[in-house]
């Protein structure tokens, strides 16, 4: 019997549930990139002053990367809690955590004041920023994809991947904005400090909405199974270690997923601002418009990709992603280093598609791997362990190879390893387009001996 605190509220509609996580999203990614922008661009001067600038750049994403070491764990707790007490509670937290922390950023004292006691504060408000943005993936994707339907999940559990972009469009303007208006003197002075503390505006924002939406009924219904089970005398079970013991190969098949687009994504964003400020000695202007430009032409396009892959499947759309990121590695700096802004946004734009068919159909495909037990766990763990080896340390090893060969290619190289391995680990997947999440199902990860037999999945229907 459903007790009443399982029962099942009043079911949001779609468009709500779409709304809540995108706007919520684009908050939280607003927050994440912001710092990625500064780190880039002002926090190498303020919080880690060297008289070689890249060194100081380097330390900068040093701290840039806490905040992805720090995702695991988020992923992990909120995996967890989600998992036991629902999507909604846990993406409120998020969001409160990343918004707070940021806030605080930009009432830091800098290096200047208060010594070496400036970066230990920077680097914990990343770890807080870092331990929010675990959970928050997982989660906004969950309860869109646990609403919608399954023949439209790719489409409807895209829009809050739209949310990376919208926050990176959010941050980047704004910044945009600020060089624009203000000399560079000014703008290192205090005008740094005004996107950071729009984030509190933002948080408001986004929780009047956010908290507005009813939770998932695929985990309320997951919740009174595992009530009356509860109640039979059967031992409830962690849903992490259940994941590794269960699922094993999922979060496999979600960490090799997201590598090279995890890679592609900050390269394409976040190192380019060093590229062409430091290397080619271009205006930081010149970086953010391109950013902007590519990620308004992102945003819109993300939610395409997930369509598409309703219709042809998650891993064809991948794969184009995939396979075309591999050979732009190499024609992206080529375009950057003609120093022409039009052929710098084109490079980026044009990258930003290729990424975007990674990850338009990847809140689907992960989503679809586990089941509604461990399913935030699971899509947790597999998108957040991807995002150390992928978007944490993608900039410091960039940065790394410019500063020691002074050159693109050991980049472009890097970046295409990163994308094959994306390529090889979805050419071994299953695909999972038209999955029921409302039945326990085998994994859908690579084919790999010892996988569970095709006729243990349920079959994907038509799109």
């Amino acid at each position: 019997m459903v007790s009443p605190a399982t029962a099942a509220p009043a079911r949001s509609g779609i468009g709500r549930i779409i709304g809540a996580s995108l706007i919520g999203t684009t908050v939280e990614w607003y927050d994440f990139f912001l710092y990625g922008s500064a780190a880039a661009l002002v926090f190498n001067k303020l919080f880690f002053p060297s008289s070689e600038p890249l060194v100081g750049t380097l330390l900068a994403f040093l701290t840039y990367a806490i905040g992805f070491a720090a995702r695991p764990l988020g992923g992990v707790v909120f995996g967890h809690y989600g998992d036991k007490i629902g999507r909604k509670k846990l993406l409120v937290l998020s969001l409160v955590m990343m918004g707070g922390a940021t806030f605080a950023m930009g009432l830091l004292p800098t290096h200047a004041s208060i010594g070496v006691g400036a970066p230990i504060l920077l680097t914990v408000l990343r770890l807080i920023q870092g331990f929010a943005l675990g959970g928050e993936w997982g989660g906004a994707v969950l309860i869109v994809s646990e609403h919608g339907d399954d023949k439209n999940r790719g489409f409807w559990a895209s829009w809050p991947q739209a949310g990376a972009p919208g926050g990176n469009l959010l941050a980047t303007g704004v910044l945009a904005l600020l060089a624009a208006v203000q000399s560079d003197e000014a703008f290192l002075a205090w005008g740094w400090r005004i996107p950071f503390l729009l984030s509190g505006v933002l948080v408001v924002i986004g929780l009047w909405i956010r908290v507005s939406v009813s939770e998932s009924p695929l985990f309320l219904e997951a919740q009174a199974k595992a009530a009356e089970q509860a109640a039979a005398g059967v031992k409830e079970k962690l849903p992490v270690a259940e994941v590794f013991r269960t699922n094993w190969r999922g979060v496999l098949t979600a960490i090799g997923t997201r590598l090279g687009e995890n890679v592609s994504y900050y390269i394409l964003t976040a190192f380019l601002l060093v590229y062409v400020t430091a290397h080619l000695g271009l205006s930081k202007s010149d970086g953010l418009n391109a950013v902007l430009i590519g990620s308004a032409v992102h945003f819109v396009t993300i939610p395409a990709w997930g369509a598409l892959s309703d219709r042809i499947g998650r891993r064809p759309v991948t794969l184009i992603g995939s396979i075309g990121m591999t050979g732009w590695a190499f024609a992206f700096f080529a375009m950057l280093d003609t120093k022409s802004f039009p052929a710098i946004a084109a490079a980026v734009t044009i990258g930003l598609l290729f990424h975007g068919a990674m990850y338009g159909p990847q809140a689907a495909f992960i989503s679809e791997m586990f089941d509604t037990s461990v399913r935030y766990s699971g899509a947790s763990m597999g998108s957040q362990l991807a995002s150390i080896v992928g978007g944490a340390l993608a900039p410091i090893i960039a940065v790394e190879l410019l500063k020691e060969y002074d050159a693109s290619l050991p980049i472009s190289i890097y970046l295409a390893a990163a994308v094959v391995i994306t390529t090889l680990t979805v050419l071994v997947a299953k695909e999972t387009r038209g999955r029921s999440l409302s039945q326990d199902h085998a994994p859908a990860g690579a084919a790999l001996p010892g996988s569970r037999r095709p006729d243990q999945q349920t079959a994907s229907t038509s799109g």
